[in-house]
């Protein structure tokens, strides 16, 4: 389902499209002398910001896949930690080795640090800057990893379990750190798209939501302020949203 953010920028597109569907209309009369007002140009302008759109949301939906991933990856991590704990406890390791190990666990369970739980939504859209639930995944990972030194460094800490294993506690680590990485990525991909859509609807000299309002000024001094023909375009919004 498209954001309510994304529906309105869709909109605005269609509403430029009214305006050329007007101007179209008009024929010979439409004749400004602005290269930018001019039907062709502005059919294809219009293209330009249909194409922004559609990019916005394949990578944004890329965006989102990477993100359920991690959240499938990531949702085992605190029940792993604690079975570490147990099987570490079950060993000769010594008080404070596995206090230690409780420490990072701790972390990891978010209890008594600033590491926050990430949310498990991944249905929410790219926020505009990295989030703090970014680096609270960085943050597990860390804490996975200092956890996975403490066991390492306990010589008996020879489980039979694979999945308690170091090899196996590694290859997990290394899959959490390629999947995080994947999402920052694609963040930064759907970042970039919006930043070249916003420019070319809104923010740009010659961007629809300003030539729209230029097409306006054209046709009242064409056709007059009490016109049919302006009456047509005059209430045509391209509404600029908060960027």
């Amino acid at each position: 389902m498209a954001s309510t953010s994304e529906v309105g920028h869709a909109k605005n597109v269609a509403n430029f499209q009214d305006l050329i569907e007007f101007i179209s209309a008009y024929g010979a009369n439409y004749n400004p002398s602005k290269n930018t007002l001019k039907l062709p140009q502005i059919i294809a302008q219009k293209a330009e910001a249909e194409n922004n759109l559609a990019e916005v949301i394949t990578k944004n939906t890329d965006y989102n896949n990477k993100v359920n991933l991690r959240v499938d990856a990531f949702s085992d991590v605190r029940a792993l930690a604690t079975r570490l704990i147990a099987a570490l406890q079950t060993t000769d390791a010594s008080k404070e080795t596995i206090a230690d190990a409780k420490t990072f666990n701790n972390k990891i369970q978010g209890k008594g640090s600033s590491t926050q739980k990430p949310p498990l939504n991944p249905n929410d859209p790219p926020p505009k800057t990295i989030s703090t639930s970014q680096q609270s995944y960085d943050q597990i990972i860390q804490h996975l990893a200092g956890l996975k030194a403490v066991l390492e460094a306990e010589v008996s800490y020879t489980p039979n379990e694979t999945d308690l294993q170091i090899a196996t506690i590694d290859a997990k680590i290394e899959d959490l750190t390629q999947k995080n990485t994947a999402v920052a990525q694609t963040y930064t991909a759907v970042s970039n798209s919006r930043i070249i859509r916003n420019k070319n609807l809104y923010t740009n000299e010659n961007s629809i939501y300003e030539i729209a309002k230029e097409i306006k000024l054209y046709i009242k001094a064409l056709f007059g302020s009490t016109s049919p023909e302006f009456a047509q375009v005059k209430g045509i919004k391209i509404v600029k949203p908060n960027l």
